[in-house]
């Protein structure tokens, strides 16, 4: 009875979340919790339960879908650049052979895709890359921000396609070899640039777009 309780707000969780990620729910969206059992095929409370999750995580608030302001992507950017970096450093000092060897497959994995010309899924192993070193850092206060910013980061710029944006990979190539060759102070210069770069493409991106 419990499985099927998890399994229910798992369901419920994952289906709001898709339809946020391919922009099908919108920012601004009400969510409404009768409607929604209709839709995923379950009871109101695992619909409940999921949107409390995601208003954890920030991605709704007032039971309406978060959408940021430019403003507020240069604040979550600004952040992190500031944690990510000291992340970077830290990889660079601490990071395993084999973290270090998921960090490369990472790389393969996103030229892969781009190959195939498929940006857009090039989300997750983005999304890995990034993880990897921010769990580096070993500071559970620094990892649970990070990771509340993340989710919102990723959610709203998988909208805007900025994984192809020119040269993101061959920056992840460049990070990946500094902590390799555990070049402390270069990883975390080179994770600043690379942030910086994101932010004013996400930022070009909404100012062609006309909105967000």
């Amino acid at each position: 009875m419990v499985s099927n309780k998890v399994n229910a707000q798992q369901l419920a969780y994952e289906y709001i979340q898709e339809r946020m990620l391919d922009g099908t729910y919108q920012g601004g969206m009400k969510l409404v919790e009768e409607r929604l059992a209709d839709e995923v095929g379950v009871s109101r409370t695992p619909i409940r339960e999921a949107i409390k999750r995601l208003e954890q995580e920030g991605l709704i608030k007032n039971k309406l879908i978060y959408s940021p302001t430019a403003q507020d992507l240069i604040y979550l950017y600004e952040m992190r650049i500031v944690l990510e970096s000291f992340a970077a450093k830290r990889a660079a000092k601490n990071m395993t052979t084999e973290k270090i060897i998921e960090l490369e497959n990472t790389i393969k994995e996103s030229r892969n895709l781009l190959m195939e010309g498929q940006s857009k899924k090039i989300y997750s192993a983005n999304q890995r890359f990034h993880e990897l070193i921010i769990n580096e850092c070993q500071n559970p206060l620094m990892v649970e921000r990070l990771e509340k910013a993340q989710t919102i980061f990723y959610l709203f710029s998988l909208r805007l396609d900025i994984y192809n944006r020119p040269h993101l990979i061959d920056e992840h190539e460049e990070i990946y070899k500094a902590i390799k060759n555990k070049n402390e102070e270069l990883a975390g210069e080179l994770m600043t640039k690379h942030l910086y770069k994101d932010m004013n493409y996400t930022l070009e991106t909404i100012g062609r777009n006309g909105q967000y």
